[in-house]
């Protein structure tokens, strides 16, 4: 799995509750030649981020950064932060700056998951709010 995946799944698994038992599907029944379409399925509801990563914040006796740093972030969500690890995921998520300006990568790199997050159905408050 990529990197950013692993991310996604880490914050999005929060929201899930575990399945205790395997879901029987319904019976199949044809639908009478009069009967409506059946309605789309609903849009999955938005997913309280903030809370999620703040709640596992609170949790630990070091408290981390994750709004701004995205080695706070991926520490958080229990991901190797190393060097080696964030310059992968810059090639994974299409950095084309200078990798060994670290600050300038990392500041691109939290912006980039931030964004993938929410395009993923993530609420994050924007630092400016």
């Amino acid at each position: 799995m990529s990197i950013l995946g692993n991310i996604l799944g880490r914050i999005f698994k929060k929201r899930d509750a575990p399945a205790s038992a395997p879901v029987t599907p319904p019976p199949v029944s044809t639908p009478a030649p009069t009967a409506a379409p059946a309605a789309a399925p609903a849009a999955a509801a938005p997913v309280d981020v903030d809370g999620i990563l703040d709640f596992m914040n609170e949790q630990r006796d070091q408290k981390l950064n994750w709004r701004t740093s995205i080695v706070d972030l991926m520490k958080l969500t229990g991901m190797d932060s190393s060097l080696a690890e964030r310059k992968e995921l810059a090639d994974e998520l299409g950095y084309t700056g200078d990798k060994s300006d670290t600050a300038s990568m990392n500041i691109w790199l939290h912006k980039q998951v931030i964004q993938r997050i929410k395009d993923n159905g993530g609420q994050i408050r924007d630092m400016t709010d």
